[in-house]
């Protein structure tokens, strides 16, 4: 996104934000690009909101405790508005406290409430959380941006698919197998 068009959105979200909650709530609200955050993603725009809470680690705690069942329905029209107004948005991301290495914060998906939604797609596949490094994240990244994957999941996906096309995949597998055979005898 260019820069002024940027600033233009950027205005008119921490204004229509903020105006869903009572005062004080909101601290901040703010679009990021590729590059602005290592959470984002080649090709993603995510919102980042922010929400009031002390620098103590328990306020902090207390606010999220209270916040995504308190605001329940400003939530759900915030991903509702995001989905419409903000098609490139991949996610908003909710964020208690203004230390970004805070412990706590929430994300959805812009777009209609989960129970408008309905079923979820590849309801197969199990969520995994990873912590990667610089290095692990531009290649990645790299996949990405060579049009190899879509996304980080998708890239993750892809090169495990490439280690199991792999001859030595199957003989470990082979040899795990043997292993727990002998574990068992134990």
């Amino acid at each position: 996104m260019e820069k002024e068009a940027l600033e233009q959105v950027q205005q008119m979200l921490n204004e229509k934000v903020k105006a869903r909650f009572p005062e004080g709530v909101i601290e901040d609200v703010r679009l990021l690009q590729y590059g602005d955050d290592p959470v984002v993603e080649p090709g993603q725009i995510v919102v980042r909101v922010t929400a009031a809470a002390g620098a103590d680690e328990e306020d902090r705690n207390r606010v999220a405790r209270k916040f995504e069942g308190a605001f329940r329905q400003q939530l759900d029209q915030l991903r509702e508005d995001m989905g419409d107004k903000l098609p490139q948005a991949s996610r908003i991301e909710i964020r208690v406290g203004s230390d970004l290495q805070g412990p706590r914060f929430f994300m959805a998906r812009p777009g209609p409430s989960s129970a408008e939604r309905g079923p979820l797609l590849g309801a197969d596949l199990t969520p995994v959380m990873a912590r990667l490094g610089p290095v692990d994240l531009e290649t990645l990244d790299t996949l990405i941006t060579a049009g190899i994957a879509g996304s980080r999941a998708d890239a993750v996906r892809w090169a495990l698919a490439r280690i199991r096309e792999r001859p030595a995949y199957a003989q470990l597998r082979a040899k795990s197998a043997e292993i727990e055979e002998l574990k068992s005898q134990f």
